[in-house]
């Protein structure tokens, strides 16, 4: 099963959602700021990324700006990264969407063309 971390006020994960339904891809859906990735969860997404902790940040959010993350980032480890991602979930990027087999954050369509979703 396909796992979506989305936030409903999301205008981006609610277009993510729609095209979802659209390919009749079955998904189940955890409110990303109350129920963030677990660190397991955020370490695949993370191998999915090639490694590139910048892209699992949200980083058009409020926290991030509030807590001075663009200025720490490039000094971040992955462990410091994930430990962060998982206590808060209004820094992750979204949606978030985990399959067996792929990793995706945000909407590039781009990206999606290129994914097996069976």
């Amino acid at each position: 099963m396909i796992k979506v971390y989305e936030y409903k006020g999301c205008g981006t994960c609610k277009k993510a959602l729609k095209l979802l339904d659209e390919k009749k891809i079955q998904y189940k859906t955890f409110p990303i700021r109350e129920t963030p990735p677990s660190k397991s969860e955020l370490n695949k997404m993370l191998g999915f990324l090639d490694g590139n902790i910048k892209r699992l940040f949200n980083t058009s959010g409020q926290d991030y700006r509030n807590l001075g993350i663009k200025n720490e980032i490039n000094d971040m480890t992955p462990t410091m990264a994930i430990d962060l991602l998982s206590k808060n979930g209004n820094l992750i990027k979204r949606p978030f969407i985990l399959g067996k087999d792929f990793g995706l954050v945000g909407l590039k369509e781009q990206e999606w063309d290129n994914i097996k979703w069976s």
